[in-house]
Formats: C-alpha cells, sequence, structure tokens
C-alpha cells in the first residue's frame, strides 16, 4: 500500500467523523445540568477558535437553551433586593465579560440585573444583584452555563492516576522496548521515539480541568471521601496487587496504530480494581469535575504512542481532544503493529502494588521524573 494511499485513507476518515459528530450535534445536542434541571445546548457555527470572537456567537445561542431559569439557587434578600453568588476560577471571568463587555452588558440588560466580577486575576466571587428574586436567578442560571461550556474548553491540566514506576515494571518495559526494536525495526514507523518513558508509566482513572488552588483543594477532599466511603472497603486497607501483562491497541487498524498500550488485571482475578476505579469515577462525573464521557475506566498503561515521535512530552489520545470532544488533529506518522501483536500478545511486564491515587499535574515532572502530584490518597 503506497504511503499517498495511506494519507488519502486517513483524511477520508477524519473527514467522515467530523460530519458523523456534526450530525450528532444536530440529533443528539448536549445537555447540561445545572441545579437539577437539565438544558439543552444548541449547536452553533464556529467560524474560529478565538474566544473574543466565539462569545458573542456563542451568547445568541446559548440564549434559548438557557432561558427557563433554575430556582434552586441560594438568594439572598437585601435592602437593595437581592443577591446570589457565583464561585469561579479567575481564567473564565473574561468568558462572562466578553468582549468590549458586551457579554455583561446584555446579561444585566436582559435580566434587569446588576454583575460584579473581580479583576482579571484575583480570585473571589461573582456576584448579582437586582430588584426581582427571578432576574437575579436567570441571570445566575445563564451565567453558569456560559462558565461550563467555556470550562469544558480549556485544556485538561491534571487527571487521576496510579503510578506503574516500580523498579521491575521499569525494567521489563526497557526489555519490552529493546526487543521491538531488535525484531520489528524494519516495520514502518516503529523506532525508539516512540516509546514511553519508563519513569511516566500509569493508570489513568480520568482527566480534569483544575484552573485554581481551590478547585485542586476539593478534589483533594472529594479523593478522601471516596477513600472514606468506598475504596477502604474495597481495598481492605491494603494495597491492589496487580499485574501488567499482554498489549492492545486503540484503533481498528493494526497496520496503522498511534497508541499501543499494556493491559492491568488483578493478580487474584477479582473485579476490585475495575469497581474501585469506576466508583471513583462516578462520583468525580457527579460532582462536574470531570466530564461524563463513559461509565466505564479503560484500565491502560501507554508504553507506545506515535505523537512521542515529535514531542517528548505528549500524553497520550487526551492530546488530541478538547474537553467538549472537539478533535484537534495533530500531524502524526501511525506505525505497523502487526509483528509487534503477533509477537509480543502476551509479553509479561512484571507485578505491582497498586497503593496510592494521585492528582497529577500534566507537564510537569517530580524528582524522580514522574508527574508531579498535587494530593494523593493511600490504601493503606
Amino acid at each position: 500500500m503506497s504511503p499517498w494511499f495511506c494519507k488519502q485513507t486517513v483524511n477520508y476518515r477524519l473527514h467522515w467523523n467530523i460530519v458523523w459528530e456534526r450530525s450528532m450535534e444536530v440529533l443528539r445536542p448536549q445537555l447540561i445540568r445545572i441545579g437539577g434541571r437539565i438544558y439543552r445546548k444548541n449547536p452553533i457555527q464556529e467560524q474560529t477558535y478565538q474566544h473574543e470572537e466565539e462569545e458573542e456567537d456563542f451568547y445568541q445561542g446559548f440564549m434559548e437553551c438557557a432561558e427557563e431559569p433554575c430556582d434552586g439557587y441560594e438568594v439572598v434578600q437585601t435592602q437593595q433586593g437581592f443577591q446570589c453568588t457565583v464561585k469561579a476560577p479567575s481564567l473564565l471571568y473574561k468568558h462572562i465579560v466578553g468582549k468590549r463587555g458586551d457579554t455583561k452588558k446584555k446579561l444585566e440588560v436582559e435580566t434587569k440585573t446588576s454583575i460584579s466580577i473581580p479583576k482579571p486575576g484575583q480570585e473571589g466571587e461573582i456576584v448579582i444583584t437586582g430588584q426581582h428574586r427571578s432576574g437575579v436567578i436567570s441571570a445566575r442560571t445563564r451565567i453558569d452555563v456560559l462558565l461550563l461550556t467555556f470550562r469544558r474548553k480549556q485544556p485538561f491540566t491534571h487527571f487521576l492516576s496510579f503510578f506503574l514506576n516500580e523498579a521491575e515494571v521499569q525494567e521489563r518495559f526497557l526489555k519490552f522496548q529493546e526487543e521491538v526494536l531488535e525484531k520489528c525495526s524494519m516495520d514502518h514507523g516503529v523506532d525508539s521515539t516512540i516509546f514511553q518513558n519508563p519513569k511516566k508509566l500509569h493508570l489513568t482513572i480520568g482527566m480534569l480541568v483544575l484552573l485554581s488552588e481551590q478547585e485542586i483543594q476539593q478534589t483533594c477532599e472529594m479523593l478522601k471521601q471516596c477513600k472514606e466511603d468506598f475504596i477502604d472497603d474495597i481495598s481492605g486497607g491494603k494495597p491492589l496487587e496487580v499485574e501488567m501483562e499482554g498489549i492492545e491497541y486503540m484503533n481498528d487498524d493494526p497496520g496503522m496504530v498511534d497508541v499501543l498500550y499494556a493491559k492491568v488485571h488483578m493478580k487474584d482475578g477479582s473485579n476490585r480494581l475495575q469497581e474501585l476505579v469506576d466508583r471513583v469515577l462516578e462520583r468525580f462525573q457527579a460532582s462536574g469535575l470531570i466530564m461524563k464521557e463513559w461509565t466505564s475506566v479503560k484500565l491502560h498503561a501507554t508504553v507506545m504512542n506515535t505523537l512521542l515521535r515529535k514531542d517528548p512530552n505528549a500524553e497520550g489520545r487526551y492530546n488530541i481532544h478538547t474537553a467538549d470532544g472537539k478533535y484537534i488533529f495533530k500531524e502524526r506518522e501511525s506505525f505497523d503493529g502487526r509483528n509487534i501483536l503477533k509477537l509480543f500478545e502476551n509479553y509479561y511486564f512484571g507485578t505491582l502494588k497498586l497503593n496510592s491515587i494521585h492528582i497529577s499535574q500534566r507537564f510537569s515532572v517530580d524528582s524522580f521524573g514522574n508527574y508531579a502530584s498535587c494530593g494523593q490518597i493511600d490504601f493503606s
């Protein structure tokens, strides 16, 4: 098969992926849950990804889906009327203000309220005041929709993970790399640059967008609550002993692979690890800290990734998707994984004792070369 044909095939797939996703946006519009009510976010045609230009169009589009205010907010009566506050990271203030302040002005005029927003870079609360309670609630609902929508456009900053950096596994991984290069280096796209850094081997539970120290602390507290509510019961207060064995690929063509990963399972044959991570995912999705895309965690440890060919800091498929599901296509050269899958299908990477869940920070490393951890819980 010629390189030109392969490239055309990939372009064809990407084209129909985009067409399919856009059609599904119309047939199954995104639903946003706020205060116990569900709002429909109607799709709008985006001509640019510049926030300043898209916000004006977005405001017009989102008005229809937020027309029914939620009455579940805490509204305080004051001498001047009514007041409600909204906590939000300062990074998102600009989306409430809008270009030249237009979004904020429209909100105030249409809800007959006054909206006070802290200065850029200053953490605080957005304060909504008005003469009528319904107007304050309406403004709060619309601000929440704006905040949620633009939060989903932020790149992922952190992720919940298990570290897989025990010495045995790292040594076996390096042996795997050595043998693959020895036996399969003549296969298209296979070279040393696409192998994971052994110090960064990990299992991902879920991706996070944490935009302030307060949100990082909130995540730490939720993780501690998970430990008290169910993690201790599932783990028995002891590390989970697992085996890292076998390899699998992400896409549907073993001749054009972008991500190859190692599989992980409980050594005792139980389903405790899967149950634990699924319940953590469910808890974080319910809180809104993780967007609900899956009902179950696909446990995997990336061992080869074509994004690493040009960017040693690339981090798997999460680099080519935004949080709201849109694609960011990055140039990458797939590799032929057929021989690797045949020769190393059941490769044994070793045994590990998983004893901690970390809040890992993307694009950062600690003194050991692993992802920097902003917080963790231990099983024992």
